[in-house]
């Protein structure tokens, strides 16, 4: 069967039986989404973690198959991305998160992979005082250039997206739904100006409802594409909550603005500050400094002069040669480009940050600093 690669990318979350992880699992083995159509019962089942259930739902993949043609049909009239997992412009943060999408649907111009991403949640019935502390906080976020992520959902959501057009910012919103509507409505406005400056990300097809289910499966992407997490207002329990776990879960860092004393909004937020899941904030200075964003460059020169004066080792000249590809990457991603496993690149790369040669970012990220 010769299927195109695109279509067989969406045929695959499309079958029944195979969900995020699996999928992931199939391309390790297969090599691509065609290439899983292509195997034979027998091959499948060979597959770590393929049962005889989802072996027989890429067997049986026809109605997979005409639904992705559909979907293929959708998001090309609407001039919507499709991101896949093995994709260069797919978001690297959240590639390295173990349940993160294998296909993601976007429609906008923000970069995806942008130097620093905040993701903001909180209160869907927030107070005035927490509203204008979100404008506030994303407003003086502005000379970072950040990008800010949310769920487009009432309250701190749709503040915090409100904010960063205000301060010029790109802002992306996660959807639970499809990209064929948009909920709530009546923030439909504010998601038209945010496809123009920033963007609207899923990992749901066309025809798909907000239903309550949705809604976690959209905070994991929210958590997963930022480097922080800033939660403002929330009660005791509440989807922000939610997330922020999720984000801890990812070795993302978690804040959290405090409030009063015996005020409802302010029972999560303060829950997770007693409880070491977030850092204490009352501003962007603070998050600025805790992320170590204030740190001023280093020169090219004086980069290029350290280099020069160190004796690298063979393993050592292995990671400096990734950076010739990009400026940053992951820790895991590192591994998989040298050959050498988690616990000797770790070290090797405490050691170059000594000498600067490298450093450490949040989400364990690293930068080239030549």
């Amino acid at each position: 069967m010769n299927l195109d690669e695109n279509i067989a990318q969406i045929a695959l979350t499309f079958l029944d039986g195979v969900g995020d992880v699996t999928a992931k699992n199939l391309l390790a083995y297969c090599g691509s989404a065609a290439d899983v159509f292509k195997c034979k019962k027998v091959q499948l089942l060979k597959i770590p973690g393929i049962g005889m259930n989802a072996a027989k739902s890429i067997i049986r993949s026809k109605d997979a198959i005409i639904r992705a043609e559909k979907e293929k049909v959708f998001v090309e009239q609407h001039k919507i991305s499709t991101l896949f997992f093995t994709d260069n412009n797919y978001p690297q943060r959240l590639k390295y998160c173990s349940d993160s999408p294998v296909l993601l649907y976007y429609k906008g111009n923000a970069n995806l992979n942008a130097d620093k991403i905040i993701a903001v949640v909180g209160s869907r019935k927030p107070s005035e005082y927490g509203k204008q502390l979100t404008e506030n906080f994303v407003s003086e976020l502005n000379q970072l250039g950040v990008l800010i992520i949310s769920g487009l959902a009432y309250g701190i959501d749709i503040t915090s997206h409100k904010a960063a057009l205000s301060a010029g910012l790109n802002t992306v919103g996660v959807l639970a739904h499809g990209l064929d509507r948009l909920y709530p409505e009546v923030h439909a406005k504010t998601a038209k100006k945010m496809i123009e400056q920033g963007g609207l990300i899923t990992d749901f097809p066309s025809e798909t409802n907000p239903d309550a289910p949705n809604f976690p499966k959209r905070n994991r992407i929210v958590a997963g594409l930022c480097d922080a997490l800033v939660v403002v207002e929330s009660k005791q329990k509440g989807g922000s909550l939610i997330t922020a776990t999720i984000a801890s879960s990812y070795n993302k860092d978690v804040f959290a603005f405090p409030g009063r004393a015996g005020d409802s909004l302010a029972e999560g937020t303060n829950g997770l500050i007693k409880q070491n899941k977030a850092t204490l904030i009352e501003n962007a200075a603070d998050l600025t400094y805790a992320m170590q964003w204030e740190q001023k460059e280093v020169s090219k020169v004086k980069k290029a002069q350290t280099i020069l004066m160190i004796n690298l080792s063979e393993e050592e000249q292995k990671i400096i040669n990734c950076f010739e590809q990009k400026e940053i990457y992951h820790i895991d991603e590192l591994c998989y480009q040298t050959e050498m496993p988690i616990s000797k690149i770790a070290a090797l790369l405490l050691q170059m940050e000594f000498n600067n040669l490298l450093i450490g970012k949040p989400g364990k990220m690293y930068q080239k600093l030549f």
